[in-house]
């Protein structure tokens, strides 16, 4: 992003992706700062925006004629602010870059259709990315730092760390800072985290929907041993049902890479579910769903004893399984 982009323009950032627009307000005051080191740089919420505050913030002072101010929350505009920011982005200050943050959803959405006609706003959206999404994110993380990585290693880097935007993205930094320029393959991703406690709880998930109870009790000790937090495990199992009660009720015949979009799981992930699903039936699942938001509400504080809850999902689950 140049400065050229953003000085004397409204920079309008909507969606619920809170990284993603969180980045875009990064490289605003970056291309800011880039053109005039000496540039003043204001932030409001925008319930506390009136036509006043916004005129002393773009005003030039005696300091630097440059100004990046940044208003959050747009859905909050009060009613009689809207016609002062229309107004002011229909004819914006020359040396100042106005960035108009709105966090998605119906609230304000009159004003955000009024401001994308107008020729001086420009739109970067930062809505929340479907499964298919994530490992084009990662590949792009990867090549922001100058190399590239796998389609099976993004996967894999995924399944370790979830589809925390931000959590991937500081896992594509460690991963370029350590192999500047390489191509990152499956087996530098699982040396680095392959261990990281969400891995673990979907070992314990993977097991326990498998059938194998001994091997889930034994993935599950060692997950609490390591401090896995018992809110990421039924997380793991909750993550588990959904993309078996998605498999079982898809249409039959679809491609690998369209029923992998449909489950919402790396295609990879399809051979490990349908083993799984051969044990399962849809009423059965309907019980393993009840049974992990049970135990999700036990972890949370509706029981006394978290670790008894977890055993006592991984016996449902696998008991489940087992009579159908």
């Amino acid at each position: 992003m140049r400065a050229a982009d953003v000085l004397g323009r409204v920079i309008l950032v909507t969606g619920k992706e809170e990284f993603l627009g969180a980045r875009t307000v990064d490289e605003v005051r970056a291309a800011v700062r880039a053109h005039d080191p000496e540039a003043e740089f204001a932030d409001s919420p925008a319930a506390d925006l009136t036509l006043g505050t916004l005129g002393e913030m773009s005003a030039a002072s005696l300091f630097s004629a440059i100004r990046c101010v940044v208003v959050r929350g747009l859905e909050n505009l009060p009613e009689e602010s809207v016609d002062g920011v229309l107004a002011y982005a229909a004819e914006p200050v020359d040396d100042v870059a106005l960035v108009l943050v709105h966090g998605g959803g119906q609230k304000g959405s009159g004003l955000l259709t009024k401001l994308r006609k107008l020729a001086t706003v420009t739109e970067h959206k930062s809505e929340e990315l479907k499964p298919s999404d994530f490992p084009g994110f990662v590949a792009n993380e990867v090549r922001r730092y100058g190399a590239t990585i796998d389609r099976d290693a993004a996967d894999v880097l995924i399944e370790a760390i979830g589809r925390d935007l931000r959590s991937l993205a500081a896992a594509a930094h460690q991963l370029t800072n350590d192999f500047p320029g390489e191509r990152i393959g499956e087996v530098q991703v699982r040396r680095y985290f392959g261990g990281r406690a969400e891995a673990k709880s979907f070992a314990v998930a993977d097991a326990a929907f498998g059938g194998r109870d001994r091997a889930a009790l034994e993935e599950l000790r060692w997950a609490l041993d390591a401090g896995t937090a018992p809110v990421l495990i039924t997380s793991a199992f909750a993550g588990s049902a959904r993309g078996l009660a998605r498999l079982v009720s898809a249409p039959r015949g679809m491609r690998d890479v369209d029923l992998a979009r449909e489950v919402g799981v790396p295609p990879w992930k399809l051979r490990s579910l349908r083993d799984q699903a051969r044990g399962w039936s849809e009423p059965g699942l309907a019980r393993a769903v009840r049974a992990v938001a049970q135990a999700d509400a036990d972890v949370k504080g509706a029981a006394s004893d978290a670790s008894y809850a977890l055993e006592r999902l991984v016996l449902t689950i696998t008991g489940l399984r087992a009579t159908r």
